[in-house]
């Protein structure tokens, strides 16, 4: 079948499902299954919805349907030593670009190069009234009212089909190493809140709880500058720690017990909950395996400013996964489930019960 012909299965499927009222479950490469609630509806498999569309390497954009896989996008940007700024975790081999933009997660880059959602310029998608429409394009520009292109980044699919997405691209760094520096929790949180008042050319930052990893990337005398003055030493393993982290291959997410995610201010200090703790970008992702309550560990976090996710080891039918939205926020979600959805058939109670 041609990419048109995919588009317009597709649309006939969701037409179908309007018409006799049936919740529709969209499947990619179900690489991030585990990641919310389990969505009711019947499987619709938009995989065969791939390929690269356009690659323009001086232009620094690429355009790829939703079920191309994420290793044919990153490859592609390698063979023009290009990447991805926000630096995506695959979790499985069969990871799309779709996926990665409908959970909106990002890697050990993402605080100091911005989200996934910083880089989608424009998107192709089938909403739930059965029509195919396009928003935003292929250049970084304001516009007034709701950013339709990156309000579907992060979305968990509840919006809508991604049929096409256009993505802005970066230049690989010049040099990169990773610094290793042996501290105390403390002691390591105070150490990145320092470094990021400097113009270091950090690029990740991780403390598993003893010892602090940094990784710097830029041009080579950036670098060399950067590692006197911070000082530790060089790992030689650089690229295959930061993959650890990025796919929780690192030996701190092998647990059976709850694994939160918890979003806060950098400069918090650290959170008094027992259990395992593993921090990122300077501070403000911070990983915790622990068998508290939800009660305990969203009250901690809102007291920090931030917010938790229980992201594995949990029942996906449990109402605890995602972070409770106050009424008025959640009033914002509904309508625009309605708006661009309004008979509720995509991943319904992916995200929360109430749509």
């Amino acid at each position: 079948m041609t990419p048109q012909d995919i588009s317009l299965d597709l649309q006939v499927r969701v037409n179908h499902a309007i018409e006799n009222k049936t919740p529709l479950s969209i499947r990619g490469g179900n690489s991030k299954l585990f990641y919310g609630r389990e969505a009711v509806g019947d499987a619709i498999d938009i995989s065969q919805n791939c390929g690269i569309i356009s690659y323009e390497p001086t232009e620094l954009v690429i355009t790829a349907r939703a079920g191309t896989a994420l290793s044919l996008i990153e490859q592609t940007l390698a063979d023009n030593n290009q990447m991805l700024p926000f630096e995506p975790p695959y979790y499985a081999e069969t990871a799309t670009l779709g996926g990665t933009i409908a959970c909106n997660l990002s890697g050990p880059r993402r605080a100091y190069t911005g989200a996934a959602r910083d880089f989608v310029l424009g998107c192709k998608i089938l909403n739930g009234r059965g029509e195919i429409i396009s928003f935003g394009g292929e250049v970084m520009k304001n516009v007034a009212g709701y950013d339709v292109s990156r309000l579907m980044t992060g979305d968990l699919g509840t919006l809508g089909i991604l049929l096409e997405i256009s993505l802005k691209v970066l230049p690989r760094p010049e040099a990169e190493i990773t610094l290793t520096l042996e501290r105390d929790t403390e002691k390591a949180l105070a150490k990145l809140n320092r470094l990021a008042q400097v113009d270091f050319p950090l690029s990740a930052s991780c403390y598993d709880g003893d010892r602090l990893f940094l990784r710097l990337s830029g041009t080579e005398g950036a670098v060399k500058s950067s590692k006197k003055a911070i000082g530790g030493e060089v790992v030689k393993s650089n690229q295959l720690i930061w993959h650890k982290i990025k796919e929780q291959q690192h030996g701190f997410f092998f647990t059976k017990k709850p694994l939160w995610r918890l979003s806060v201010a950098a400069d918090t200090p650290p959170i008094n909950i027992d259990g395992k703790w593993l921090y990122e970008w300077n501070g403000a992702l911070r990983w915790l395996v622990s068998n508290a309550s939800a009660e305990i560990i969203r009250t901690a976090a809102e007291k920090a400013g931030g917010h938790a996710i229980r992201y594995r080891h949990h029942d996906q039918n449990c109402a605890d996964v995602f972070h409770p939205l106050p009424t008025n926020l959640l009033g914002i979600h509904q309508k625009l489930k309605q708006a661009f959805d309004p008979h509720g058939i995509f991943n319904r109670g992916r995200m929360y019960a109430e749509f």
